[in-house]
């Protein structure tokens, strides 16, 4: 399996879209948009994160195929990582290979990652590059309709 980043495209953003359509994906991220469906709202909004020199945006490719996306932003002065992967490729190694693979490209330290209490798979990618738990935050999660805990962890 050949895993890649590469600078994501406007056509790309279509491919995300689907991706979190996934009702147990949209659940696990939880930190979502108010309404996962409104297409035009989804690229509105990314679209012009690939236009913000603040963010960097890769699209994930796995054998050629479109299978997530990972990026960095900032957030009040940190730099921060969030990244999504397609429900299909789950549990095979591909979140953990292309944030190491970002890590690599963005230099940036101390990086933070955050992931809802009960994502488990999340904090496993996290924690397997290098990622240490430093505390936890409260927010309301618009995928559970609920004020929910959120792990923060931090890279140095």
């Amino acid at each position: 399996m050949v895993i890649t980043l590469q600078k994501t495209a406007i056509t790309d953003l279509d491919h995300f879209f689907l991706f979190q359509l996934d009702q147990e994906a949209n659940y696990l991220a939880a930190f979502t948009s108010k309404d996962p469906t409104d297409k035009t709202a989804y690229l509105q909004k990314y679209g012009k994160c690939l236009n913000d020199p603040t963010i960097n945006m890769y699209t994930i490719i796995v054998d050629g195929v479109i299978a997530g996306s990972i990026a960095q932003f900032d957030v009040a002065g940190h730099a921060e990582i969030t990244y999504w992967i397609n429900k299909k490729y789950w549990a095979q190694g591909i979140a953990t290979k292309a944030l190491t693979q970002l890590l690599s490209i963005i230099k940036t330290r101390p990086v933070y990652g955050r992931t809802a209490f009960d994502n488990i798979g999340s904090q496993r990618v996290l924690e397997k590059c290098g990622f240490v738990k430093t505390g936890t935050d409260k927010g309301f999660a618009n995928a559970r309709q609920a004020e929910i805990e959120e792990f923060i962890y931090k890279l140095i």
